[in-house]
């Protein structure tokens, strides 16, 4: 199966023209050589182990598909509605969603995992943010002197900026004691600041970026990823979900997220039966 999608040029598609009515004519062509034999060979070893991961991955996706099926014989009926592709694309993907659940989490509970480490393991994994976004955007440097870190693509072609932090090797804490209660710390603050001098940039060039790529950035959001609750074990994780809750509410278009919050989310959004 092929999956093509739009990197740069034209604005996306909407309701007022047929998606490939003007689409540029492309040519495909597929080889299978001795050069690609080679190529692929040289990374075998990684890639074998990643199969494996995926392979144990895919059988305990099967295992909790039969489990449903067991615990809830009524929705047999939703599966018969589901050609035989359907279905197994439905089980690859879910496959490969946990998979990427895993090895992200693997990344954020690592005390040595640089901010790029992170980085990696979530392009890509769009979906981890919410079924609200379509995709990536390609280009990340979008307004001169700013390259954000994840350009996400809302259905409607709306961009909101994912802003990475280190998880469990964050240097300082996340929260601190403040009179008689808890505040966000130095660290938090700052990241702040940076999401909100990238929104204003994303707005004083928005009919540009709009012109050229496509994308509305008019009043687009930023999601700031920073921390993990084993990063301040000394504080309880209620303790720092309330108070970044508190900011959350004081910030018109900026959301803090810990590492972990963000995982339990994804993880509920795989379902409940899945997840166990």
């Amino acid at each position: 199966m092929l999956r093509l999608r739009q990197l740069t040029g034209g604005p996306c598609f909407d309701s007022a023209a047929p998606p490939f009515a003007q689409a540029p004519q492309m040519d495909l062509e597929l080889l299978l050589s001795s050069a690609v034999r080679t190529s692929r060979a040289e990374d075998s070893t990684q890639r074998a182990a990643e199969g494996s991961t995926d392979a144990k991955e895919g059988r305990r996706s099967l295992k909790r598909l039969l489990g449903i099926i067991r615990r809830a014989p009524q929705d047999l009926d939703a599966l018969g509605a589901l050609d035989d592709a359907q279905a197994v694309a439905a089980l690859l993907q879910l496959a490969q969603r946990r998979a990427g659940l895993a090895k992200l989490r693997q990344v954020a509970e690592d005390p040595h995992a640089l901010e790029r480490d992170l980085q990696k393991v979530l392009q890509g994994q769009f979906w981890i943010f919410g079924g609200q976004f379509a995709g990536e955007a390609a280009r990340r440097r979008l307004v001169p002197g700013d390259e954000v870190d994840i350009p996400l693509i809302r259905g409607d072609c709306t961009l909101q900026i994912v802003e990475i932090k280190r998880s469990v090797a964050l240097r300082g804490s996340l929260v601190k004691r403040h009179r008689s209660g808890w505040v966000p710390s130095a660290q938090v603050h700052d990241a702040v600041g940076q999401a909100l001098n990238y929104l204003v940039h994303l707005d004083e060039h928005r009919l540009r970026i709009r012109d050229q790529f496509g994308l509305e950035t008019r009043r687009a959001r930023a999601l700031i990823l920073i921390g993990h609750p084993a990063a301040q074990p000394g504080v309880p994780e209620d303790t720092i979900n309330d108070v970044l809750r508190t900011v959350n509410t004081h910030l018109g278009r900026i959301e803090v997220l810990t590492y972990k919050e963000l995982l339990d989310n994804a993880e509920r959004a795989l379902g409940d039966d899945l997840a166990r």
